[in-house]
């Protein structure tokens, strides 16, 4: 859907990459924990496994301290996933 004013079409896009970040976050975290739950120790994907952690820690940090661990599992990321989607119904139709 095509957002009525530029600012709107922004917060959208803002909002759907936040949303696929966070895929790609609980992909990389299952994948860590299968090969022995630590990232690479250098490199490319070290860099980028830090950039992703740098860039959803800022939102996730916050709803830890009100969403307890669910056994191994955060579950913070399913509360910031279903916060996304709230907004995303309301800003972007």
């Amino acid at each position: 859907m095509i957002a009525a004013n530029p600012v709107e079409g922004i917060l959208c896009f803002l909002l759907q990459a936040a949303s696929l970040l966070l895929l790609v976050r609980v992909v990389v975290s299952f994948i860590l924990l299968l090969r022995g739950g630590r990232p690479p120790p250098s490199g490319p994907l070290r860099t980028a496994h830090d950039l992703l952690i740098d860039v959803t820690e800022p939102v996730l940090r916050p709803l830890r301290r009100f969403v307890p661990p669910a056994g191994m599992f955060d579950m913070s990321v399913a509360v910031a996933w279903v916060i996304i989607i709230v907004l995303q119904i309301a800003i972007c139709g």
